[in-house]
């Protein structure tokens, strides 16, 4: 007869250190002070969180279960719901190659693959080092600088699987990485930080922009009326090329086929 063993039951989770909790409840109030329901402060709390310890570990949703006055299993579902919450100690800088359909076959695929071996870790794994931890992300509007890879959420457009091995590579070396557009890079706990709702202090970092490409745009600017533009589909009915009869002289008073015949 096998025997099954049940195992020890999880004790409770710890708490913070003393200084750390206080910190955190400063931190906690002024987050919750925004809304108007106490619970919708959740999300940013959960951020707030893995700005201390890089990820939302037991601890932290025991945390915001207390000032929330919300139960563990409460917090557990939203935190195990939304992706950008990691549940296990990760790396300072999370690499992210977004395999969704257009990224895929511009090459996000590919670049995923070299990844994975160059730094010899699979999806959601960690460099021995601490460093790096990769992963596959879904779209995140960038379209038109397909393929996209991410780091820390900060951009870096139009990837091959050399530039994003020497991006990794400059990451692991502790070489400065400047993103494709917006904010200057900084670790995961300080995006963290940042995703809770609390200012980016670095020199420079708030006035660093970076918007999005021509394609997405496009649409913005036809409803301006600010350029012309060339119907990307026709009519329904209307041949590719064919303008509202401009092909058939309507609009320039011919009654024949082009040369008079």
């Amino acid at each position: 007869m096998t025997e099954i063993s049940l195992g020890m039951p999880q004790l409770p989770a710890p708490d913070f250190p003393a200084e750390v909790r206080e910190r955190l409840e400063a931190d906690a109030k002024d987050v919750i002070a925004r809304y108007p329901d106490s619970r919708s402060a959740l999300l940013p709390l959960l951020h707030l969180c893995q700005s201390q310890e890089g990820y939302v570990s037991r601890t932290g949703i025991r945390f915001c279960a207390e000032v929330l006055g919300l139960t563990t299993a409460e917090v557990t579902a939203v935190a195990t719901f939304y992706t950008m919450y990691r549940r296990k100690p990760s790396g300072d800088y999370q690499v992210g190659v977004c395999t969704n359909t257009l990224c895929a076959v511009m090459g996000g695929d590919a670049i995923f693959d070299e990844l994975k071996q160059h730094l010899g870790v699979g999806n959601n794994e960690t460099t021995a080092d601490g460093k790096v931890t990769l992963e596959h992300i879904e779209c995140n509007a960038a379209c038109d600088f397909a393929p996209v890879v991410m780091v820390n959420w900060e951009f870096f457009d139009n990837q091959t699987p050399e530039s994003a091995k020497a991006l990794v590579d400059d990451l692991l070396a502790g070489r400065e990485v400047v993103p494709t557009r917006g904010a200057p890079l900084c670790t995961y706990k300080e995006t963290a930080r940042i995703l809770a709702g609390f200012p980016d202090e670095r020199e420079g970092a708030v006035e660093a922009s970076g918007g999005a490409g021509p394609a997405s745009l496009i649409g913005l600017r036809i409803a301006r009326g600010e350029t012309p533009h060339t119907p990307i589909v026709h009519p329904r009915g209307e041949a590719p090329g064919e303008n509202r009869g401009e092909n058939r002289g309507e609009n320039r008073g011919e009654t024949g086929t082009e040369g008079g015949e």
